[in-house]
Order: C-alpha cells, then sequence, then structure tokens
C-alpha cells in the first residue's frame, strides 16, 4: 500500500492497533475468479452474492441530504455518500474498523512525502462501488470527477475507475496498470494528493486537489451516479493489513443535484 503498507515508516505497531486482524473476501463472480483462499466477507452488514452491504451512509437515498440517528440533516456535498458493496482482496484490513464512513466525505491528502491513513486498503483485485445520493457528476470541460489514493515519494499503486448511472451498465476506463514508464496512464493512485479541506485545499478543483482525473466523455455518459474502483492487481505490495490500492475519496468536480438542478 502507498506509505509502505500505511507508513511502515511509522511502525508495525500502529498498523496492528488500527487494524487488527485483516479479514478478507472474493470479489464478485461476475468479476475474475476469487484468489484462493478468500472466502470470508467483509463484514460490514447483510450482503448479496457475496458482496458485503456497507449499511449506513452519510447521505440518505434519493435528492435530501441524510438525517444520521438523532443528528441534522447533512449538507449536500460533492464526495460519494454510499457504500453499495465492498470486496476486499487478499492483504486487505487497514481501515475496516472505520467503514464505511472512512472512503466517504472529503480527502485528507498530505501532499508530495505524506500520504493520507484514512484509507481503505482494498487488497488484491478488490473492489468497491461507491453512489452519489445528493451531487452526481455530469460531463463537463476536462475532469469531472476525482479519485484520490494516497501516492507518497516514488511508491504508487493503481487502481482501475469504471462509472455508471443506473449501477448496471458501469465503463470502465483504460488502466495501463504495468507501464510504470509511463506513469500508469488512464489508472486511479497515480498523482499526489494535496486536497484537504480541513486545510483549506479544494477537493474539487483538479488544478490545486491532486488526485487523478477522469473525463465522463472518454466512456461515453454524461452522468454518472455511481463509481466502482478496483485494484488493478499489478501492484507491488499487498502484505496486510495494507495491501493494494488505498482509497480515500472521491469527489465531484462538475456536478448537478440528482434531480437535474445546481447543487
Amino acid at each position: 500500500m502507498s506509505q509502505w503498507g500505511v507508513h511502515l515508516v511509522v511502525g508495525v505497531a500502529l498498523l496492528v492497533s488500527a487494524c487488527g486482524a485483516s479479514p478478507t473476501a472474493p470479489r464478485d463472480g461476475a468479476l475474475p475468479a476469487p484468489a484462493p483462499g478468500i472466502d470470508e466477507p467483509l463484514d460490514a452488514g447483510h450482503g448479496d452474492a457475496g458482496w458485503a452491504d456497507a449499511g449506513s451512509s452519510d447521505a440518505g437515498d434519493g435528492g435530501d441530504a441524510s438525517v444520521p440517528d438523532g443528528g441534522e440533516p447533512r449538507p449536500v456535498d460533492p464526495y460519494a455518500d454510499r457504500v453499495v458493496r465492498a470486496r476486499l482482496g487478499d492483504g486487505s484490513g487497514f481501515g475496516q474498523d472505520r467503514f464505511p464512513d472512512v472512503v466517504l466525505g472529503p480527502p485528507s491528502g498530505g501532499g508530495l512525502s505524506s500520504g493520507s491513513l484514512d484509507v481503505l486498503s482494498l487488497g488484491r483485485d478488490g473492489v468497491i462501488d461507491l453512489e452519489f445520493t445528493d451531487v452526481v457528476a455530469v460531463d463537463g470541460p476536462g475532469t469531472d470527477l476525482l479519485v484520490f489514493e494516497n501516492p507518497f515519494g516514488t511508491f504508487f499503486e493503481t487502481g482501475v475507475v469504471s462509472v455508471s448511472d443506473d449501477g448496471v451498465d458501469w465503463r470502465e476506463f483504460p488502466c495501463a496498470a504495468s507501464d510504470a514508464d509511463g506513469g500508469f496512464p488512464g489508472c486511479a493512485g497515480t498523482r499526489y494528493v494535496f486536497a484537504n479541506p480541513s486545510m483549506g485545499v479544494s477537493a474539487t478543483d483538479p488544478l490545486a486537489a491532486g488526485g487523478d482525473g477522469f473525463d465522463l466523455a472518454q466512456v461515453g455518459l454524461t452522468r454518472a451516479r455511481f463509481v466502482r474502483v478496483r485494484d488493478s492487481g499489478a501492484n507491488r505490495f499487498y502484505a496486510a493489513p495494507g495491501g493494494g490500492f488505498d482509497l480515500d475519496a472521491i469527489a465531484v468536480v462538475h456536478g448537478r443535484l440528482i434531480d437535474g438542478g445546481l447543487p
């Protein structure tokens, strides 16, 4: 994982205390066959077809912001609101104690030399589907959405991104996960993350935010309500609990309210 398994420089003790054991799960049967011995679902609720159901989210279904138990409605925001399902692969574990919230809301970028620890490690070939329930991505000039991993220094881990408007028809962005010399064109996880709203760096400005940008026009969509991120299977670090692509957040750059209005 970026940070050599979530900052091995910080120490193995930090990882063990943060993650505990590392439950893993096979991927969906519609995807390539799961690795041998990966047969336990992510413990995040009740899933179907072997996928874990993420349960609660930071925004409800439909166009209204959610109302957390005993709380006030959350404001409309440009970040992923709900994990639809997830299947984590061999070497996953980090971030599961904070799932699903760890991949919802804004990124926590640390710049060139300090990748975020506010991430979920997908493990080898792990995959996660997320949904926007208030502001959805629409095709505009250039980058329409940003996917944030936690690269640092010369360490990068790649993921393959797909988008869908209905959760059925998925369009995958080409990802050259073996082309290190070319900078892994088309993949997520290749650009440092500077976006950190707590530090005043916007996550919706591609010029300032960092992260990896995706243009819906490239895959022939005008709108995307769902985003899928899959570990490429070609990364060099798959030791538990921080193996594979580490998802921090997803943000909409060009968006509309789910009913078509302006946010």
